[in-house]
């Protein structure tokens, strides 16, 4: 049974494009529409998981580690920047209460 879909994506491709896109859906056995969409699912795939995930050498997690069991005494900046967090959190809080 064919999955009910409502979405459509139109693109303007040259002819060049279209017969190459065509080949290769043929030699996969699968339609323009179909090779096109898996093919753009795959892509966007790759680059959700590329800007998800953080790579780091041993040295950087051995690093990152020590930071998060001992971290750095907090400075007046970094102070202030939790102030003005913690009021914006309340402000929103406050918000949401009144309208609820």
């Amino acid at each position: 049974m064919l999955a009910r879909t409502g979405k459509r994506l139109t693109t303007r491709i040259t002819d060049h494009v279209q017969e190459k896109l065509q080949m290769a859906a043929d030699i996969v056995g699968a339609t323009l529409n179909q090779f096109v969409v898996q093919a753009a699912l795959e892509k966007a795939e790759k680059v959700i998981e590329s800007e998800s995930t953080i790579v780091l050498t041993r040295r950087e997690s051995l690093a990152l580690l020590e930071l998060i069991e001992n971290p750095p005494p907090r400075n007046e900046q970094f102070l202030q920047a939790q102030a003005r967090y913690q009021g914006i959190k309340n402000d929103a809080s406050s918000t949401a209460e009144r309208q609820a």
